[in-house]
Order: structure tokens, then sequence, then C-alpha cells
């Protein structure tokens, strides 16, 4: 039986933008490939598939993974929440987006939750929260001035 940890990685960020284009951002390929991904994969239903694709990615341009997931809750322009690739073979966290309408923008909240309880499930969770960070500085910068990080 594998155990889960019940700590939490949670990001809010305030983008510049409207809840549609914000959502739009994280749930069409064109949205995550603006500003994250490079070949990437969405189909924003419940039960559909969403494919993140990071190819000659990073400073060094040396990270080319995909990572398959499945979308749980999809109701736009609130709430995406979807299912990725836990550290170990066959477990997912999940990951949930929600978005408040705000005087000049979008107050985005981000949960992942659903981390294996192990050296290495924590060390994957302290990766995905430093990543999460830079991640909603770089939707933050592409929706509110158009730069495309890689």
């Amino acid at each position: 039986m594998v155990t889960k940890i019940a700590i939490e990685v949670t990001h809010t960020e305030f983008i510049r933008a409207p809840r549609e284009k914000v959502y739009d951002a994280f749930t069409t390929a064109e949205g995550l490939d603006g500003w994250f991904t490079r070949g990437s994969s969405v189909d924003a239903r419940p039960g559909g598939t969403i494919r993140f694709r990071w190819a000659d990615w990073g400073a060094e341009k040396n990270i080319n993974v995909d990572a398959d997931g499945r979308v749980i809750e999809a109701k736009r322009p609130e709430r995406f929440v979807y299912e990725w690739p836990g550290h170990e073979e066959g477990t997912v966290t999940t990951v949930e987006i929600i978005l408040e309408e705000r005087e000049g923008g979008t107050l985005l909240r981000l949960r992942e939750y659903g981390f294996i309880d192990s050296d290495a499930g924590r060390k994957h969770m302290v990766g995905n929260a430093s990543g999460w960070g830079e991640a909603l500085t770089l939707v933050k910068i592409w929706l509110e001035h158009g730069i495309h990080y890689n």
C-alpha cells in the first residue's frame, strides 16, 4: 500500500488578464505551448487526456520529457483539475487550478497533492513546489507581456 504525504504544494499568483485567457493558457495545446511546453495536447473535458511535452527546454536546453495525465474536472473559466505522473511508477499527483475574477485580472490558486510518503516522494514534492513557482511566473509574463521564455 502506498502512503501519501498530507502536505500539499500551494501557490497563488495574480495575473493581469481575464479568467478565460488564463484558463486557456492551461487547458489548450496552444496555451501551454505559448508559455511552457512544445507539442503538448489537451482534451479539456473530464476523462480527457493531457500531455505535457518539453523539448530542449530549460536554461541549458537539456530537458526532453513527456508527461501524460488525465483531466478530472474542467469548468471554464473557473476550475481545471488533472492528474499527472507521480515520482514512482503507477502513481499520480493531482493538480487543481482555481481562477477567481479580481479587479484588473485573475487570481490563480494552484494546489498539487498526492505525493508519496518516501524520501523520493518528498524530493518530488519539493521539486514540483519550486517548479510551479517558476511556471506561474512564466505564464504571468506570457499573458501580461507576450514574452515566451524558451
